[in-house]
């Protein structure tokens, strides 16, 4: 085992704000070079040099003592130390422990997971196990950050262009670091990373995976490309960009929904409308909005499957173009007119489920559509259907179960945590944000990156993702859990000292902001004065 060399030394530190102190070094191997340290922060034991950091670049060798390099990470509800602000701990004297009996009144701060180090290896308890109290109810939360083999990313995409066929393969520099899975009401989605692309493949595909979902988790744009598809850039809470296209809008609904919604404002002013779409595309006449509003049919004649009236399927392949469809020429769906029906000077609009794309066409004598201006109030309508379109936006959920040794950071029965996590007992927060706990067996959890402090995400070379996790509950129903009741500290203590492993060392952290759409992880904030 090398050292990593990635870094020329530790970061530049404040005097009185040095780094969290982990461990001891362990005794030297004997083929361990003089100066080294062995980090046992996750599988891979770095043997690190003095000032150097280890292959994750989380933990590092100051002066034969291993150290997290990265601040703790702690919310502040009132933001009284400003975004992002780094301050220094302050250093109790050894003897005094803190405990649960001396746990402070909520001030508004939360400790998350994020710098918090890791459970590993198994036997030991979670790095904070932090007593507050909230409300006036005595609270516990274990913080901890998690290494996660198991865990992926689901990338909710909002656009009708065309990505790529489902189950295609989504490559990340050559490699394949997921698929395109089931597209949902004006989005598609791919699913990307898994313990399959981290482990399954070869080094190259596990290492290009690992870096790939870190880039995502910590709001980072990432270009992938689709077999048989479309180039795409994706980030969190940005728009998509398509084939180097900036997506702009997702669609206010299908074809027939979009008919259906504007059918009262276009009635008349056209004669028919037809809405665009890969889905399905809407024809306003045959429409059952059309019927109520008593309109004249057109005869209009539609290439695809008709499904129930004014509503057909599959009108062109799907594609980049119209209405999500690959045409460029919206009349290349109308079959004909029937002559019987139609009439000269017939209005007609086509316009797409977005509203980006609209031309409106006049029958001459012979039933020929003939392009002419769009009129300036039909275009009002066609500008309100893209007013009722939401942003196109990449939306990236980091999924991850949480194994046996997280769980084992929190209690010697791992499965008592399940089961209170089952039974509402324990909040589950990533970074303090909000996490879905996914029914059935085990800790599967769900939560948006984007709701999460930055810098969240971090990686192991096993290859591994680390991520931030938190399990909040009441003193008494932790103790009942079987819980680390030796290692709870008070609140103020855990401001102090820092990791439950460290040796009086001064340590720093970082104060960040809550987003106001988060709820406070221990209930309601408290009231400032």
């Amino acid at each position: 085992m090398t050292e990593h060399t990635r870094t020329d030394g530790l970061p530049a530190l404040d005097p009185g704000q040095g780094p969290p102190v982990l461990e001891r070094a362990r005794p030297r191997n004997e083929r361990m070079a003089a100066g080294k340290i062995e980090c046992n922060a996750c599988p891979v034991l770095c043997q690190i040099s003095t000032g150097k950091s280890g292959a994750c670049d989380r933990y590092a060798n100051a002066d034969g003592v291993l150290v997290r390099v990265d601040p703790v990470v702690l919310l502040d509800r009132a933001a009284a130390l400003g975004d992002g602000a780094v301050v220094p701990f302050l250093v109790r004297p050894s003897g005094d422990t803190g405990g649960p009996e001396a746990a402070s009144e909520d001030r508004g701060l939360f400790v998350t997971g994020v710098g918090a180090s890791t459970t590993y290896p198994d036997y030991k308890p979670a790095p904070f196990v932090v007593a507050s109290r909230a409300d006036g109810v005595d609270m516990v939360t274990v913080v901890t950050e998690g290494i996660f083999s198991y865990c992926s990313f689901r990338v909710k995409i909002d656009t009708d262009r065309y990505l790529g066929p489902e189950q295609a393969n989504v490559r990340c520099n050559g490699e394949v670091v997921g698929h395109v899975t089931t597209a949902e009401y004006g989005s598609q989605m791919l699913s990307l990373g898994g313990v399959h692309h981290l482990t399954g493949g070869s080094k190259k595909e596990g290492r290009v995976t690992c870096e790939m979902m870190a880039s995502l988790g910590n709001k980072s744009a990432v270009e992938l490309d689709i077999d048989g598809g479309t180039r795409v850039v994706v980030q969190a809470g940005r728009a998509p960009v398509v084939d180097g296209v900036e997506e702009a809008r997702m669609r206010v609904g299908c074809g027939s929904a979009t008919v259906g919604i504007f059918a009262k404002q276009f009635h008349g002013l056209a004669d028919e409308v037809v809405v665009v779409d890969d889905h399905i595309t809407g024809v306003l006449s045959q429409h059952q909005a059309g019927r109520c509003l008593d309109m004249r049919a057109s005869g209009v004649r539609i290439r695809g499957r008709r499904s129930t009236p004014g509503r057909y399927f599959q009108v062109a392949n799907p594609g980049t173009g119209w209405g999500g469809t690959d045409i460029l020429d919206p009349m290349s769906i109308v079959e004909g007119w029937d002559a019987g029906t139609a009439w000269p000077g017939l209005r007609l609009l086509m316009v797409s489920t977005t509203g980006e794309h609209a031309e409106w066409f006049v029958l001459d004598d012979a039933l020929v559509p003939r392009r002419e201006p769009l009129p300036d109030a039909v275009a009002r309508v066609v500008s309100r259907i893209g007013d009722n379109c939401e942003p196109s936006l990449c939306t990236v959920l980091f999924v991850g179960g949480a194994g046996g040794s997280l769980r084992a950071g929190v209690t010697e029965n791992p499965v008592m945590l399940t089961r209170s996590i089952k039974a509402s007992l324990v909040n589950v927060t990533c970074g303090g944000a909000p996490a879905y706990v996914w029914p059935g067996g085990g800790i599967t959890v769900m939560v948006d990156v984007a709701r999460m402090p930055d810098r969240s995400f971090g990686t192991v070379p096993t290859p591994a993702i680390v991520a931030p996790i938190e399990f909040s509950m009441r003193l008494d129903d932790y103790r009942a859990l079987g819980g680390h009741m030796e290692v709870v500290r008070s609140l103020d203590d855990a401001l102090a000292r820092g990791a439950w492993h460290r040796d009086g060392a001064p340590t720093g952290r970082r104060i960040d902001a809550t987003l106001p759409e988060n709820p406070w992880p221990l209930g309601r904030a408290p009231l400032l004065g």
